[in-house]
């Protein structure tokens, strides 16, 4: 069927645009010379990540265990968390995915040291761990080199802990007010990154992976500096509004929200029937990846949602008012993708306008 006999809100995905996108990627990490693990975040589907790992993909990023188990799940058997893990029932959970996949994690303190080091035991086998680096976020990740260098000294101590590498993620180069000042962004934080990795090889434990991640500089096509083993853009196979903005073409967002005009109360304003609970309130307003309001609608340049409610999304246009029925679907390109994903069950694949597969977003709500 054609895809505007689907029931709305729905998320839509284009299958050319996101097949490209997966090799766009490829080959620029193969001609960099590094190898790329995408960040799963941003879809939460375990088939969108095979077709990842099967276009050359080293293996994935996940934000959090659930999300891990999922793609293992799935088959995929090389996974990074590239985030801290605290507790012992997600460590637990860890150790018992370690029995059948590559899995690795990270830490930036002597606490997450001290903890994995005691849940392990007994294991039969080392947690991997990579250390977090703060490159300019203001997140997470180690600032200082002597507490960088103190954080080793516990790793080497602990008996069921392994030093894998190093890894950052330059999130905020997407509030750059340029491509120039993007760049000069990245380049200090890839070379922040690979400061620490040395500080680690002047210390005898020489990093596996040196890894950074973020989707502009890489869609921007910047230089991989030497030394960077991996990257783990995330956004960049399905695109939004924000980072399209980025390269100043929508051509490559392969993701869209199908929605219904159910109400034109005024000449200027047009309701549609998808809200906050179904494309998030998150804006860009800074930088390179500025949007006007909530979302753009993809079949009328220039027009935008500019508020919304739970289950309304408001648009002030009267030109727009004037060219749309109530009845009609529109698609709305989100500002930011990923936590869209998270807020359907199941995901179009579209291709010329007709509906060709369901796909389950399983790691949908897997926040634990």
């Amino acid at each position: 069927m054609h895809y505007s006999e689907l029931d709305t809100p729905a998320l839509l995905i284009d299958r050319e645009t996101v097949r490209d996108n997966i090799v766009r990627m490829q080959r620029f990490a193969d001609g960099n010379g590094v190898k790329l693990r995408p960040h799963t975040k941003t879809h939460k589907m375990s088939a969108l990540a095979e077709w990842q790992v099967e276009a050359g993909a080293r293996g994935v990023t996940v934000a959090k265990v659930g999300e891990a188990e999922v793609m293992a799940q799935a088959g995929i058997d090389d996974i990074f968390i590239a985030n801290q893990i605290v507790g012992r029932r997600k460590i637990e959970r860890i150790r018992a995915l370690s029995g059948s996949v590559d899995i690795s994690f990270g830490i930036d303190s002597i606490h997450h040291v001290e903890e994995i080091d005691s849940i392990f035991e007994g294991s039969g086998q080392k947690a991997q761990v990579s250390v977090e680096i703060e490159v300019g976020e203001k997140r997470s990740g180690v600032i200082e080199a002597d507490d960088f260098k103190k954080l080793l000294d516990a790793i080497g101590r602990a008996q069921n802990v392994h030093f894998k590498g190093v890894f950052s993620h330059d999130g905020h180069t997407y509030k750059a007010e340029n491509t120039v000042a993007c760049r000069a962004l990245y380049e200090e934080s890839a070379h922040r990154t690979l400061g620490f990795a040395q500080l680690a090889q002047d210390m005898g434990m020489a990093p596996e992976v040196v890894s950074i991640g973020s989707t502009p500089p890489f869609m921007l096509g910047f230089d991989i500096p030497e030394g960077i083993t991996e990257i783990r853009p995330g956004t960049y196979i399905l695109m939004d509004a924000g980072q399209s903005n980025v390269i100043g073409t929508y051509a490559h967002c392969a993701a869209s929200i199908l929605t219904t005009v159910i109400s034109k109360p005024t000449h200027e304003r047009v309701i549609t029937d998808v809200g906050a609970k179904g494309i998030t309130m998150q804006t860009r307003t800074k930088g390179i990846t500025r949007t006007e309001g909530l979302g753009l609608i993809r079949e009328y340049e220039g027009v935008h949602i500019d508020s919304v409610f739970d289950e309304h999304a408001i648009i002030y246009d009267e030109a727009f008012n004037q060219k749309v029925e109530i009845g009609e679907k529109v698609q709305i390109i989100p500002n930011h993708i990923c936590p869209v994903s998270n807020l359907y069950d199941t995901a179009w694949l579209i291709s010329d306008g007709e509906v060709q597969e369901e796909i389950k977003i399983d790691a949908r709500g897997r926040l634990q």
